[in-house]
């Protein structure tokens, strides 16, 4: 088990939600060898099967930003990364960095965190009331057009501004980057020639192209020095099951996530 209490302060920490993608969807991509990037990252070389504490993108990052990450699949209690102070919480630990805050975004502000929001889904673009609540947790927060569902080049554009963004932080002062991937959000059948629907098909192409364009930003956060990285699925997604498509159903292929927590070493 990461200790986080004894990291945060010492190290940066990235988080990155790969929106929407399924569980299986990420295994398979594996298997077959197409995401070599986030293979040689995850822990014994394997996602880890967890379950995700919403079925959509704002509840479960609602969670998220309070402490509440997915949660393994196998009985508990397991306790967590980060907590908000709460009384009678069995899943607070001696390694679980707790804030006196309301949220984990504002608790590691008060450690001396920059804090950073490259956005994605609709959820993060700052264009209506309901956009801005999750991007305005943090002290900076960032989106367009270009890193959205419908641009089909959206990582490459949101891992080039991160890394940009980046580039003028001081290596001594400490970052919290949060980054919400969009290309696995539906629509992501433009990543397969001649796909006109979504599929599981077409989410692991998606999948295939978002691991082709992380390598830039681990590189950069490994010139930083050492961070607590977290990728994981936010939620999955129906394609046909029980006759359900989309998400914000309770469907094991919506609630089931792959999940990874390591320690990304310095350079």
């Amino acid at each position: 088990m990461i200790d986080a209490k004894a990291l945060v302060g010492t190290h940066d920490i990235l988080f990155i939600t790969l929106d929407t993608l399924r569980y299986d969807v990420a295994c398979q991509a594996l298997a077959e060898g197409r995401t070599p990037n986030l293979a040689a990252l995850l822990p014994n070389g394997e996602w880890e099967e967890r379950h995700s504490p919403g079925s959509f993108t704002y509840a479960a990052h609602q969670a998220f930003f309070a402490g509440f990450l997915p949660t393994p699949s196998v009985p508990g209690p397991h306790k967590r990364l980060f907590a908000a102070a709460f009384a009678g919480s069995e899943t607070t630990g001696e390694t679980t960095c707790v804030f006196e805050t309301p949220d984990i975004v504002s608790g590691l502000t008060r450690r001396g965190y920059q804090t950073i929001c490259i956005g994605g889904v609709g959820f993060f673009n700052q264009r209506t009331a309901l956009g801005t609540v999750l991007p305005g947790l943090f002290a900076e927060s960032y989106w367009s057009p270009a890193m959205g569902v419908t641009d089909l080049r959206s990582t490459e554009h949101q891992v080039r501004f991160a890394c940009e963004r980046l580039g003028k932080v001081s290596p001594s002062d400490r970052v919290f980057l949060f980054l919400n991937v969009s290309a696995l959000h539906q629509p992501n059948c433009g990543y397969v020639l001649g796909a006109v629907q979504d599929t599981p098909e077409t989410q692991g192409a998606a999948l295939a192209y978002v691991d082709s364009q992380l390598a830039p930003l681990f590189a950069v956060m490994q010139a930083r020095g050492p961070s607590l990285a977290i990728i994981c699925s936010d939620h999955g997604v129906a394609y046909g099951e029980e006759g359900f498509v989309g998400h914000r159903v309770g469907l094991p292929v919506v609630w089931t996530v792959p999940y990874a927590e390591f320690v990304l070493p310095g350079a």
